[in-house]
């Protein structure tokens, strides 16, 4: 990997790069809109991660599988480009999977449509699913249906990263603008928007 971390990372998010490499937490629900780079840290994290311990693996998650391709799947191949490991990885179209060639770990794509293949999904490579994201979180039906999918998914293993993204939708009483707002321990809450990312990344069409 021949890529500094704080040419990829956004300043904003390196408190949370921190957290995550001192296991201060296990959930990191990260909010923004456009440009806000959430997704972009996500991949990065995920991707290092998974090359820095050999019995990780990764899960990503969204309301409807159809959606997945367009979104995590390919920003997580953004990131294997940008890290400059592409030699190192595989990505597979059907079923959706990345695989970390070396040692065979994964990352599986999985619709919350599908509750059966959650309730049977575990890791070829006898790892455990370290990393897991639920992109566009607020598309679920409630933090309910998320504790369900982390009962099926957060085992066999000491140290999990779970991340949620979204951004936050206008109505205040939305389920997960009311969830960001409960302090526990084992969460971070992060609130980015392309004002925090360097102007040279999102170039001037942008703005």
């Amino acid at each position: 990997m021949n890529k500094n971390l704080k040419e990829l990372i956004a300043p904003t998010f390196m408190k949370v790069h921190r957290d995550i490499k001192r296991h201060k937490h296990t959930h990191y629900w990260l909010k923004g809109g456009r440009g806000s780079s959430k997704s972009s840290f996500i991949s990065i994290e995920m991707i290092v991660g998974i090359m820095d311990d050999p019995l990780a693996n990764g899960l990503c998650l969204r309301k409807y599988g159809v959606s997945l391709e367009k979104s995590v799947y390919n920003q997580l191949k953004w990131a294997i480009n940008m890290l400059d490991v592409s030699e190192d990885w595989r990505a597979y179209k059907s079923p959706l999977k990345l695989e970390y060639l070396p040692t065979g770990q994964e990352i599986l794509f999985v619709g919350m449509d599908d509750p059966q293949k959650l309730k049977s999904i575990k890791p070829a490579n006898g790892g455990y699913y370290k990393y897991s994201w639920f992109e566009e979180v607020n598309e679920a039906d409630g933090i309910k249906e998320i504790r369900s999918v982390e009962q099926s998914i957060l085992r066999g293993g000491d140290c999990f990263v779970s991340f949620k993204s979204f951004n936050p939708p206008a109505n205040a009483s939305n389920w997960v603008n009311l969830e960001v707002q409960e302090l526990r321990d084992d969460r971070l809450i992060h609130h980015s928007t392309y004002l925090d990312v360097p102007k040279e990344w999102l170039g001037k069409k942008f703005f």
